[in-house]
């Protein structure tokens, strides 16, 4: 048989896996002519992390032949193999491998390494690549687009906790420039059942992963001319709203919001995504949680993108500028958010005005935006100062990532002497980036900040 048939054997198992909601990946084990093991991903079935489609096979073939060693035996897989897996495949003595699709992100046969060229080991398999290559990725591709399917209609189904309120689909349905696909989770320990929105967009296995943490009154529609020149760069882009706030559920009571429990929200989500490479993108209130969060887990940064924010330690007291934003919610607890946002950016259209109102569809939408101005720790002992100390500490002492800071100078908040304050807290961050068109919604100029980053961060 042709090396086609032996591969479509081995699409035949990765299929059967995908049955078993299994990564797709098959393989079979050939000697003399007729197939002695067949096998596909069983991770979740056996839990373990070794359960690979080539790590199956070999172990069936060796228990067939009575031998660990099958050097009379090739191994046809439709996905190029892993480190492990390669390993495995060489110390079993296979004479010949034959795969199908490349894996970018964790090949060892040439994409990511080429374990299988390294002349210093005492094995070599010969390597016949790209067999079926079109099916074997498109397995794997329908595999991935009916998870998130069934993830967008899991989410559709997340049942509305008594003490949220959520913004209908259809306040959503005419916004400008924001086509990408929700995703959603209510399973994290800190939401107890309260539904968060975040984008997810670019491969899952991209070099880079911009983390674009938003603040208040916004959410991830701030992010909207950001995110297409990252994508175009064939990066990864993580943009969530934070509970309260854009598509995600909204707790009635104002004392639900807490600097600590969205700080924890973050976390888990990171956790939860396994997020790696990050390129923190932070800007107000995604700043002064976001800057916290690197410390707790320093190997998943590699570089920090930080606009109009400050980390509020409650040493210094509070400038003028938030005193006054703090007092005007509190005063006017109902202000058009879209309103506030355009006369800052009288560039903005009257549609993209209200989509930023569109999540608010009435006051009791509201209670993160009269629940934040008053959270900022003003205090040494208020909640979130003694956590955003040690996150300076870590900025000035342990921070050993890349940084961009983009200030715009017509901010009234938090503008360019805050920032250039807290420029000299961050180890190593350059001289920044002054946008004197821009204000404290910096991202509403964001090709403009997306282009300085993207030149300045690599």
């Amino acid at each position: 048989m042709s090396d086609e048939a032996w591969m479509t054997e081995a699409l035949l198992s990765a299929k059967q896996g995908a049955s078993r909601a299994e990564v797709p990946v098959g393989a079979v084990v050939v000697h003399e002519g007729v197939v002695i093991a067949r096998a596909h991903n069983s991770t979740l079935h056996h839990y373990d992390p070794t359960a690979h489609a080539e790590m199956e096979a070999l172990r069936m073939a060796a228990q067939q032949l009575g031998n660990y060693r099958l050097d009379e035996c090739e191994m046809y897989v439709t996905l190029e193999p892993c480190a492990m897996c390669a390993g495995a495949i060489m110390n079993a003595r296979i004479r010949r491998l034959v795969y199908g699709a490349h894996e970018p992100k964790t090949g060892a046969a040439g994409s990511v390494v080429d374990l299988f060229s390294n002349d210093k080991l005492n094995h070599q398999t010969k390597l016949v690549s790209g067999v079926l290559a079109e099916p074997c990725a498109q397995v794997m591709k329908d595999f991935f687009s009916q998870q998130r399917i069934d993830h967008k209609n899991k989410a559709q189904t997340m049942r509305l906790r008594d003490d949220c309120v959520r913004t209908p689909d259809s306040a959503f349905e005419q916004i400008p420039d924001y086509p990408w696909a929700g995703h959603y989770v209510n399973d994290l320990p800190a939401l107890n059942g309260i539904r968060i929105h975040y984008l997810d967009e670019g491969p899952p296995d991209a070099a880079v992963t911009w983390l674009c943490l938003h603040g208040n009154p916004a959410w991830s529609y701030l992010y909207r001319k950001m995110i297409p020149l990252f994508l175009k760069r064939g990066h990864r882009v993580i943009a969530p709203d934070l509970p309260g706030f854009g598509k995600s559920d909204k707790p009635k009571k104002v004392s639900v919001h807490t600097f600590d429990w969205h700080r924890q929200v973050l976390l888990e989500l990171i956790e939860r995504i396994d997020l790696k490479h990050i390129h923190l993108v932070v800007q107000d209130w995604g700043g002064l949680l976001g800057l916290t969060l690197p410390m707790e887990a320093p190997h998943r940064y590699d570089a920090l993108l930080v606009m109009n924010t400050t980390l509020a330690t409650g040493e210094k007291p509070l400038s003028d500028g938030f005193v006054a934003w703090r007092t005007m919610c509190a005063h006017k607890p109902n202000f058009d958010v879209g309103r506030l946002l355009m006369r800052a950016n009288p560039q903005m259209t009257q549609q993209e005005a209200d989509t930023y109102n569109a999540p608010f569809v009435d006051a009791g939408h509201r209670a993160a935006l009269q629940a934040f101005p008053p959270m900022v720790p003003e205090f040494s002992n208020s909640e979130g100062a003694a956590v955003s100390r040690m996150a300076q500490a870590f900025w000035r002492n342990q921070w050993t990532g890349r940084s961009c800071m983009v200030i715009g100078q017509a901010d009234p908040v938090l503008g360019e002497h805050i920032m250039r304050d807290l420029q000299t807290q961050i180890k190593g961050c350059p001289p920044p980036h002054v946008l004197t068109h821009a204000g404290h919604f910096v991202q509403e100029h964001g090709e403009d900040v997306a282009t300085i980053a993207l030149s300045h961060l690599f």
